[in-house]
This record gives structure tokens, sequence and C-alpha cells, in this order.
């Protein structure tokens, strides 16, 4: 679960982590008043949930008070990857003698969290690990131990060279760490951390990805989420109880299991095709979330075929194929649906399709080649 901007800032200060003076506007108007009340010059940020902000013009300084309301008009409204902007941060300008970044998340492959930081701030970190990966220093951190003041020290020393700062940045890493693990973060992360030109460590910018699995231990963390930026069919899905996620193929997926998604995904590539989706039924599958995972599918036009590929063990196949039947009973389904149902009371389940339309296969591989091949037949 992502947050915006300012929200991000709000958390920050109240840890403990110094953030510029800033206030958030929905109008021009206000974009003024907070101007007046911060003192120019100040610069306008756009809040949406996704990056590239700057390049899109979504982030402009003004000068004088009179450019702010145009300057706040310009970006409010406008589009950014398919994100209409209605917020925007008033923030104070601030004077910068050099820019870092600073970020901690989870390493999957080591299994702990990962302390990441660059002298090389102020840029998508991405394309420094690419380019220069020599600037960035990642420390491992110790689950139960957890980030230790002499590894924050010396990666301080390590960017600024001066025992001061080292000491200054000692503080704002274990805060940031404190944070990241008290509200079962998956990500936070400050770029550009900045050295201002009085001499001290400023986050100017903010990012805290939250994890939707800890959600329930934290509805303070839930009450931050921004539903209008979310895919509507994602949400969805989550109030069913499935796992979806849009993406821009034509062939539509229904799979239980997360692992067996992702191989089912992989395979439509190799062979061809696109998947116009994630979705997880998860492992038990009664036949009405099936009813509202085919309804969501079909929501998407793109959607040229309906790969069901499930492999039952604790999901039941003759649930997964009576939710087939039906969704065919209850809408007009007009694309083609190839299933591969192996596993828990998989006879039951061939048995109940074998009058239906829907095609069967017995092996994933066949089954994926013939929705690819049904799908690029209909475009």
């Amino acid at each position: 679960m992502k947050i915006h901007e300012y929200q991000a800032k709000a958390i920050f200060s109240d840890t403990g982590i110094p953030v510029p003076r800033e206030k958030l506007a929905t109008a021009p108007p206000e974009a003024k008043k907070a101007a007046e009340e911060i003192g120019l010059p100040v610069v306008l940020k756009a809040q949406v949930l996704v990056g590239g902000r700057g390049k899109a013009g979504g982030v402009k300084k003004a000068e004088k008070l009179e450019d702010v309301e145009s300057i706040a008009g310009q970006i409010l409204g406008m589009n950014i990857k398919g994100l209409e902007v209605t917020k925007l941060l008033v923030s104070e300008c601030v004077a910068i003698k050099a820019e870092f970044y600073l970020g901690i998340t989870i390493d999957r492959a080591r299994r702990k969290p990962v302390l990441i930081a660059s002298a090389a701030g102020g840029v998508d970190i991405e394309e420094v690990a690419k380019k220069t990966p020599e600037k960035i220093i990642k420390i491992e951190i110790n689950p139960l131990l957890g980030l230790l003041p002499f590894q924050a020290r010396n990666v301080g020393m390590a960017l600024l060279s001066e025992a001061k700062l080292a000491t200054e940045f000692t503080s704002l890493a274990l805060k940031l760490y404190r944070l990241f693990i008290q509200r079962d973060c998956s990500l936070v992360e400050i770029n550009p951390l900045v050295l201002t030109g009085g001499g001290t460590l400023l986050a100017l910018d903010a990012k805290i990805n939250f994890d939707d699995n800890a959600l329930f231990r934290h509805p303070e963390n839930e009450s931050l989420r921004d539903l209008s930026s979310e895919e509507p069919k994602e949400i969805e899905a989550k109030n069913a109880g499935l796992s979806y996620i849009k993406l821009s193929g034509n062939v539509g997926c229904i799979v239980n299991g997360a692992g067996l998604a992702m191989a089912t995904m992989d395979l439509i590539k190799r062979f061809g095709g696109e998947p116009a989706n994630f979705l997880d039924v998860g492992g038990s599958s009664s036949p009405e979330k099936m009813v509202t995972a085919m309804r969501i599918i079909l929501s998407d036009p793109s959607v040229r075929v309906i790969l069901v590929n499930i492999f039952g063990g604790i999901t039941r196949c003759d649930d997964i194929a009576q939710g087939l039947i039906q969704a065919k009973n209850e809408a007009d389904i007009k694309v083609p649906i190839v299933a591969r149902l192996v596993g828990t009371n998989a006879d039951r389940a061939c048995a109940l399709l074998a009058d239906s339309p829907v095609l069967s296969a017995t092996k994933m591989s066949e089954a994926v080649k013939l929705a690819v091949a049904r799908a690029k037949e209909a475009e």
C-alpha cells in the first residue's frame, strides 16, 4: 500500500525526522495562502502515487506570489500516468549543499531488511544501481538486533566525511528503521536527503509503502489509503477476498496460488501471448468467488480468452467447475474459456464440465497454448 508524499512527511515529522515547512493545497487560492505563510520562494509538488512527477511537469518553483496561483492551476487537474492531480504540496525552498539517497526495504533473497544509501541522491536509485553500482552502499540488518548505531555511523561517515554530520545521520537512520519496523513497512525512502546550506540534514522528499498483509494490525495505516488512485477492479477483488492486478494483455487468468499464477503468466509470455491480469483466487474457492473473479476479468474489454489454471490441494476443483458453470449461466460470456483443473475432486470437475462449452486440458502447457491461440484468433 502506497501513501502520498505529504502523508509520509507527516509520519516522518512525528518520528523526529526533519522535513521542510510545507502545506497541502487543493485549489490555487489555498496554494497562494500557503505560500504567504511559508514565505517565498516555494516549490509546488503534485501529489500522485506514481513516479516521474518532475518530468511530467508536476513539480515547479514559484519565485513570486502572483505566480503561485497560476502554477497551481496548471498542476491541479493535470494527468500524470493516468492519475489526476487533485492535491499539491506547497514547500519551502531549501538551499542545498549536497543530495543523498537513503532507504530501507526487505531483501527477499537474504530474508532480512537492508539499508541502502548513496551519495547520488535526487535521481532514480534504479538508474544509479544500473550505471554506477559502486556508488551504492548496502547494509544488511539483523532482524533480531535491528540497525545498530555503528552501522549507521559508518554509512554516515562514508557519505558525509564529518563526525558531527555522521552523528546526525546516525540518529536519522535509526529513527527511519524504527518507523520501518513499527509500522510494518515494505519500503521507507528519502530521495533526496539533503545537506542544507546551514549544515543540517533534511528529508526533502519522502516515500512509504506499507505491507498489505500487516494492515490488520495498523488501522492508522489503512486510513491513509487513497482509493481514488487505485484500480477499481483491484478494490472490488480485495473486498471479495481475491488478489487481482490488471495488466495490459488479452489472456485473462484465474489461478490459485501466487506462485502458480506467476508461472502461468510466464508460460503465456513464452508461448507468445500477453496476460491481461494476475488473479489469485486463493486456497479455498467457493463457486461465488469464482463468479466474482469471472465478472472482474470480463469487465476488461481487452480480454479475448479466459484461462483457468487450478492445482487443487485445499481448493476443490469441483467448486471451481461449479463456479464456471454458474458464471456461464448468469452472464453472457462470449469469450472462450480454457480450463486446466488438476487435484482434489478433479474427476468430478471433469464430469461437470463434460457437456459445457469450456475447453479442457490436462497439462498446463497444453492449456496455455490453447488459450494463447484462441486469443490470437480473436484479435
